[in-house]
């Protein structure tokens, strides 16, 4: 017989951490717990329910159909009890609460300057960060499982989003330094397909539009390497194993310290968007809302400062 009573609200946060982050590890780093601790809350949990919640295919930890089952009622009142944080708040008047944000990975490199500041204004407010790839972004907004989510480019039509426009995202080309083309001006694009590349996995948003550009243009790219995260794409460039295409927000530090280069190619800086997107219907607590007021009013001119500010490097990151 199931001993719901005997579950309690912290044995869902470490089950759902699990659940998300796919490891008992990642989820005890997260919760602040030891991992024997993540272990005998799941024990806990799994004995009320009396079935496994969670099975090895392999070495990948997954969800069993019953821990399908309870995530999903745990997401519900997860959202219930937010709700419910919301309207005190909201019956108080005052900025404290949560606000969770995600956001795809390049976000890491502006969304922190963004929330820092913010975090001064409001110290009352707890900020949570999940920072993931494009396509798990679109899937927690599928879930609705966070209050606000930053992408680059526009989210799939099947998506019943809001979407708010609210800083650049130039797409430029990098190159090692020294590099023959880097004192060349106006280069053409068929000029540097032939170089060796470096691109982020086709899934991202940045590789989409490069592939798309290169459909436009009936050109072929030579593909030497796919990676996982910018950081694994830059320092394969500064290496010298080739080109590639990244956010101008990612590689702000790697030329004012004179590793990486901005090539002057015809057609680039591609003018992209970041985008702040919420589920249509998603009622808005006074901490979200008192972010999203910040972010387009400040936030913008915060990153902003952080790209377009005084570097030793200033042609580079300006006039390219």
């Amino acid at each position: 017989m199931i001993r719901i009573r005997n579950v309690t609200f912290r044995q869902l946060q470490v089950f759902e951490s699990i659940a998300r982050t796919g490891s008992f590890t990642a989820a005890a780093d997260e919760l602040c717990l030891t991992q024997p601790t993540v272990s005998i809350q799941i024990k806990k949990l799994s004995e009320s329910v009396t079935v496994p919640l969670f099975d090895y295919v392999g070495k990948k930890l997954q969800l069993t159909e019953a821990g399908e089952a309870l995530l999903d009622s745990y997401l519900i009142i997860s959202n219930e009890l937010s709700r419910f944080e919301m309207t005190i708040a909201n019956m108080k008047g005052i900025k404290q609460g949560t606000l969770r944000l995600t956001g795809v990975t390049t976000t890491e490199y502006f969304a922190p300057r963004i929330l820092g500041t913010f975090s001064q204004r409001y110290p009352g407010i707890n900020l949570i960060l999940n920072v993931t790839n494009r396509a798990s972004v679109l899937e927690r907004i599928g879930n609705n499982q966070d209050d606000l989510y930053i992408i680059g480019g526009v989210p799939p039509k099947d998506l019943n989003v809001h979407v708010i426009p609210f800083l650049d995202n130039p797409l430029v080309v990098i190159a090692p330094l020294n590099h023959p083309l880097m004192k060349k001006r106006k280069i053409l694009l068929k000029e540097i397909v032939s170089e060796p590349f470096i691109l982020r996995e086709p899934e991202t948003g940045t590789s989409a539009i490069v592939h798309q550009l290169l459909r436009e243009h009936k050109l072929s790219i030579n593909l030497r390497m796919v990676l996982g995260s910018n950081e694994a794409v830059k320092q394969a460039v500064i290496g010298g194993l080739g080109l590639s295409v990244l956010s101008k927000h990612a590689v702000v530090h790697e030329i004012v310290n004179r590793e990486l280069v901005l090539l002057d190619v015809v057609g680039f800086p591609i003018n992209h968007q970041w985008h702040i997107v919420y589920p249509f219907g998603k009622e808005l607590s006074v901490v979200t809302q008192t972010f999203l007021t910040y972010l387009l009013d400040e936030g913008k001119e915060i990153a902003e400062a952080h790209l377009y500010g005084n570097f030793s490097l200033p042609s580079q990151l300006k006039n390219r």
